[in-house]
């Protein structure tokens, strides 16, 4: 699936999910990729969106994206227009070596999770609910808004160290097994249901203590 998109699976990739819009910071994306290139000389970028309908600035945001990107080899910016979906996105988020979120404001950030289940180390800002997901040196790293010397910094070093990638996406895989998949929902969901039922019977129990012997 990679071939047929003109990336090299034996070469590292560097990949970021997201929409084209200006919160994501794609461009920042770019500049990252910049600097890892002169470290990593055969590295590979790609981004992928999706064009909504109640999103009227990602066409927008996909040009300035795209053009950004002129003259910058192995760039590979895709969109569900270019045939990319469900199955292409999840193919790509396996086989990157580091996923990358450079989002300057972000909730829960699906696409770091997803990254983190299939063992990819993340190297992302710390915005919204993004530190909830990224464990600084656990399961990837944390970087400032717009710091992208930091951020290609770490990137280059889970590319080199690939004994530290696979720990830090070993890590990120456990860490969204415990917090974040519907079965820990379901386990808080019994567990407030036994606290409920525990309590009642306590309460009960005390009542009939403190009634006296006889009465109704």
């Amino acid at each position: 699936m990679l071939n047929r998109y003109g990336v090299d699976p034996d070469r590292p990739i560097l990949g970021q999910v997201s929409r084209f819009d200006p919160w994501k910071d794609p461009l920042g994306v770019i500049d990252t990729f910049k600097l890892v290139k002169e470290k990593v000389p055969d590295a590979q970028l790609v981004m992928i969106g999706a064009f909504a309908h109640d999103d009227p600035e990602g066409v927008e945001w996909y040009r300035k994206t795209v053009k950004h990107a002129e003259g910058l080899r192995d760039v590979h910016i895709l969109t569900n227009h270019d045939g990319v979906g469900d199955h292409e996105v999840n193919a790509f988020q396996r086989a990157s070596t580091v996923a990358i979120q450079l989002s300057t404001r972000e909730g829960f950030c699906l696409a770091v999770t997803e990254a983190l289940w299939k063992g990819t180390p993340v190297v992302a800002t710390r915005a919204g609910g993004i530190p909830l997901q990224v464990i600084d040196g656990v399961t990837g790293y944390l970087v400032d808004r717009r710091d992208y010397a930091t951020a290609a910094r770490r990137v280059v070093e889970l590319m080199r160290r690939p004994w530290l990638a696979r720990a830090l996406g070993s890590n990120g895989r456990e860490h969204v097994r415990r917090n974040f998949l519907i079965t820990r929902l379901l386990r808080d969901y019994l567990r407030m249901h036994i606290d409920l039922v525990s309590s009642a019977a306590t309460h009960l129990e005390i009542r009939r203590a403190t009634v006296p012997a006889g009465s109704k």
